[in-house]
Parts: structure tokens; sequence; C-alpha cells
């Protein structure tokens, strides 16, 4: 057993427990019209020790992205972390769109399977989180409860306590920080461009040495809503959710405007998109393309570290800013490894394992951590992480814009798809 504390497996697939282990004091109220499931606050309390004993032996189904190598041997790493400390198997099952884990697991509530779900922990943020968060299908609030809670940013780090403009009460742990930003390949682009203005005259000069991967993918659909967000003088409207027809029309014309003049000058004249943003990374470095899309600040130091892309890629912002977010750990409410989940949410936000996820050699994110809430010690550990020839420093990363609420997300991705999909 100590050989195989991880195991990657496929989508949708899961043993069967001869009974659930759920948290002691839990009451699953799956009617509740707050579609929170509260927890007792003497469980939600109770010693740390005891969660970790019981935690013990279980096994823990994480769905999470498979597209990247890097991060798989990250979570490999951290199977093998929390099996050592704790004997906690960790299974990473592989997905490729996250908004399938949580059909999957509405499927299940619907079905009545209300405990020894096929889903332990769920690496998730935006629509996702806000669609299962409304359906009931979340267990906590749980953490801010982990005892590495305390160390996380919240004072500086808007978005670890707001995802996508909906309040995360604690039902998902916060455990990286990622902002929109652009890999290119300085040996072929001279002049980057500083807005989406720019990148249109860009590519409209460039013709064909461009592209974005086809939404629903994450940076596809982080593409377009950018655009949307440079493209409205009045940000709150994006702030609430889309009920109105006519307005999400009148919102959205200059971003509709502006992909009808930017797809004839795209890879392919726009009559094709990559698949997923490995496919277009692999454009770019095959040299079809000269600029990559990218949610990882040190995602370029990484892939030049790795001998994924060129020692020549550098990465770009646009002045004005990007859009920013924070990736998190949520647990289904009919997980029968709850135990074990908090634990390996709770170790994801130590300071060992967030200064190797920041380290270009192991993955590259940012942190969600306050230094100046860390021990010298640790602080010294990540002082002395070299964030790699490719990474802009913090101060030239620009502002960082909001996530628009996630119903406008859900509408642009259909009437993409209903103008451009094939």
């Amino acid at each position: 057993m100590a050989d195989s504390f991880i195991e990657e497996v496929s989508m949708g697939i899961k043993q069967t427990f001869t009974s659930a282990i759920l948290f002691t004091g839990l009451a699953l109220n799956l009617a509740t019209p707050q579609s929170v499931i509260a927890q007792d606050q003497t469980t939600a309390n109770q010693d740390w020790s005891k969660i970790e004993t019981k935690a013990q032996g279980q096994t823990v189904y994480w769905n999470a992205w498979g597209g990247s190598e890097l991060i798989n041997e990250y979570i490999a790493w951290v199977g093998k972390r929390v099996w050592d400390d704790n004997k906690i198997t960790l299974k990473h099952v592989k997905v490729t769109d996250t908004a399938d884990v949580v059909s999957r697991v509405l499927a299940e509530k619907t079905a009545g399977k209300d405990a020894e779900g096929s889903v332990d922990l769920v690496w998730i943020n935006g629509e996702n989180f806000a669609s299962m968060k409304k359906n009931g299908l979340l267990f906590g609030p749980f953490s801010e409860n982990l005892p590495n809670y305390p160390l996380v940013d919240i004072e500086n780090k808007a978005t670890t306590t707001m995802d996508f403009t909906i309040p995360v009460d604690g039902l998902e742990a916060p455990w990286g920080m990622a902002k929109f930003n652009f890999i290119y390949d300085s040996a072929r682009v001279d002049q980057t461009p500083n807005s989406s203005a720019e990148l249109l005259t860009w590519a409209k000069n460039n013709s064909g040495r461009f592209t974005y991967p086809s939404p629903p993918d994450y940076l596809g659909s982080t593409f377009l809503k950018q655009v949307l967000v440079e493209s409205v003088d009045d940000h709150k409207i994006l702030r609430q959710a889309v009920t109105d027809e006519a307005e999400f029309k009148k919102t959205t014309a200059a971003l509709w405007d502006y992909l009808d003049q930017l797809h004839p000058a795209l890879w392919r004249d726009g009559k094709q998109f990559p698949v997923s943003s490995s496919a277009q990374q692999q454009l770019l470095d095959d040299g079809e393309v000269d600029i990559h899309l990218s949610f990882n600040p040190g995602a370029a130091s990484s892939l030049i570290k790795s001998g994924e892309l060129a020692p020549s890629v550098r990465t770009f912002v646009f002045d004005k800013g990007t859009i920013g977010n924070t990736h998190f750990i949520a647990i289904p409410y009919n997980s029968s490894s709850k135990e074990a989940a908090m634990i390996v949410a709770n170790f994801l936000m130590s300071p060992e394992a967030q200064a190797r996820k920041q380290d270009p050699e192991y993955w590259g994110d940012d942190t969600v951590l306050s230094i100046a809430k860390l021990s010298a010690e640790d602080q010294k550990i990540f002082s002395a992480i070299e964030l790699g020839v490719a990474t802009l420093p913090p101060q030239d990363l620009g502002p960082t814009l909001l996530e628009p609420h996630p119903s406008w997300m859900e509408r642009i991705e259909k009437e993409w798809l209903t103008r451009y999909g094939q």
C-alpha cells in the first residue's frame, strides 16, 4: 500500500465503500433554501487530531484537470506526502471539463445517492462553484476551520473569499492564484500588444499567427471575458447576474464585433480552433503561432525548464490589467471520505505545498498565502524561489481585473458556440 499512495483513474470510476464515513455531527439538509449544508459548530471546532485519526485509511478521489504533466506530477507528489503523513490514498481522476464533474454529482443527488459519492475532492472555481453551491452539492462550511487557513492572505487577495462575485462561505479552500497573461516567442515577436484593441491590430498585421482555444476551454473562455471587460464602460453590470436578454445583447455587442474582425486573421482563418490550451501550446512550440494564452504568470518559465517551450519564450500582460482569480478545492456533500479530503485541502494550503507549487520547476503557480504571516524559516524558502527568466515580477503584472458574474460566461459560451462553433 505504501507504494501506491496515488493512482490515476479514468473519469467516473470509483470503488464502492461498505459504509459512508460522515463528518461527525454533520447534518445533510438538502432541502435548505440557502444551498449551504450547515454543520454543527461543535463539530466544526473539534480537535484536528480527531479528524486526522478518522482520515487514516480513507481514499480520496480527487477530480482535477489532467491537461498538464507538470501539474499531474505535482498532484502525484501531494499524494505521496499525504500518504506518508496520514496514510491517505489519493487517486487523481483526470478531467478535461469540471462541468462534467458537477453534472455527475448533481445526477447522484437527483438519484438519492447521498453517501458514497463518486467524487471526494474537486478542483473548482467560477461558474462550476456557483452551480454546486446553488444546488446544495457542497460539504461545509469547512475551509476556515482548517489549521492552515489563517495563513491565507484574505486581506490583500479578495478573490480568496469571493469566487467570480459569489461568496465562498467556507465551502471551498483556496490553493492557488491565477492571472491571465500571454506567452510569446520573443524570437518572432518584437513588439507586444498592450490591450485587446492592439492585439486585434497585431493579429491583422500578422495573419495566422494568433488563435485561442475553443470555449468552453477555460483559457478560451477567459480570452472572451478579457475582451468583454475591456469593452464595457460600466463594470458594475458584469458583477450582477444576467437577467435581461436585451441587456445581454447590448453589453456583448462590442465583443461579437471584435471577434468578427479577429477571426479572419486567426490561425487557419478562424475556421478551426485548438481544442485545448495544451493544443495551443503545441502550436506555439511548433512555430505555427507566436502567442499562447496562460492563467499562470510562471507557466512560461516552467515550460522552458521542462523543455516544452523554447528558451526565447517570454510573458506579457496588458497595461490596464488582465483578469485574475483564485482556484479552489471543494468537497461534495456526498463524499465518503470527508475527513481525508479536509486533510488534503489543508496540506495544499501549507507553506511546504505552496512553496513547491510556486517554484517554476514544479509548477510556478502563485501562492494564496500571506508571506508576512509565515515563520521566518518559511519566508526564507519563498524568497529563495527563482521565478525564472520568463516570469514577470509582481509589480509588472499590472492591475487585476475582476471576473464577471458566472452567468455572463455561461451565456457567452453558448452564444459563441452558436456563432462560431464547428
